[in-house]
C-alpha cells in the first residue's frame, strides 16, 4: 500500500428482518458461516449472505441522478469508506473476524427508485456493489477494516496446470 493508499473500512452496517421492510443502522453484527448476517433477511439464504457498497460509487450514483443517495435506502447490508468493491467472483475478503467471498455483482435492488427517487435505479447501474457469501464466522463492526486477501502464489496456477 502506497502512501497516497488509505485503508478501506465499513461506515456503515444495516440490516432488514423480512422482505421490503425498512433496514436499521446497527454497530455491529454477527456474520455465520454459510447463513449470512444474523438479523437480516437473507439469512440462511444459499448464496445471498451479505451485500456490499462503497461510498465512492453512492457519490457517484448521486452526481448521476442528481439527488443524494443515502446509504441506508439502498438496501445493501456494509458500505466501505471508498474506493471500489471487489466484484470478480472468487475473490475473499477478511473484514471485521468474518472471511467473505464474491458471488456476483450486485445490480441496483428494484426498490430503489421507490426508496431513493426516480431514476435511483439506473443512476447506480454498475454502482450497486457486490454480493458476498460467508466463508467463516465472525463479528463485523463499523471501523473494520477490509482488505482483500490475495491468492497464495502459485496455488491455483499449479492445481490448474494439473488437471
Amino acid at each position: 500500500m502506497t502512501q497516497v493508499e488509505q485503508l478501506q473500512v465499513v461506515t456503515a452496517i444495516h440490516v432488514a428482518p423480512g422482505t421490503r421492510l425498512p433496514m436499521r443502522a446497527v454497530d455491529a453484527v454477527q456474520a455465520e458461516a454459510g447463513a449470512g448476517l444474523l438479523g437480516d433477511r437473507y439469512h440462511g439464504s444459499r448464496h445471498r449472505h451479505v451485500s456490499v457498497q462503497s461510498s465512492t460509487e453512492l457519490a457517484e450514483s448521486a452526481e448521476r441522478l442528481g439527488a443524494p443517495v443515502p446509504d441506508d435506502r439502498t438496501r445493501r447490508n456494509l458500505t466501505l469508506s471508498h474506493g471500489g468493491v471487489a466484484r470478480k467472483p472468487g475473490t475473499r475478503v477478511r473484514v471485521g473476524g468474518a472471511l467473505l467471498e464474491v458471488v456476483r455483482p450486485a445490480p441496483p435492488c428494484r426498490l430503489m427508485d421507490d426508496h431513493i427517487g426516480p431514476g435511483a435505479a439506473r443512476a447506480m447501474h454498475d454502482r450497486g456493489g457486490s454480493i458476498f457469501r460467508v466463508l467463516e464466522s465472525g463479528r463485523i463492526a463499523v471501523g473494520d477494516p477490509w482488505e482483500e486477501i490475495e491468492p497464495e502464489s502459485g496455488a491455483h496456477v499449479a492445481a490448474t496446470a494439473t488437471t
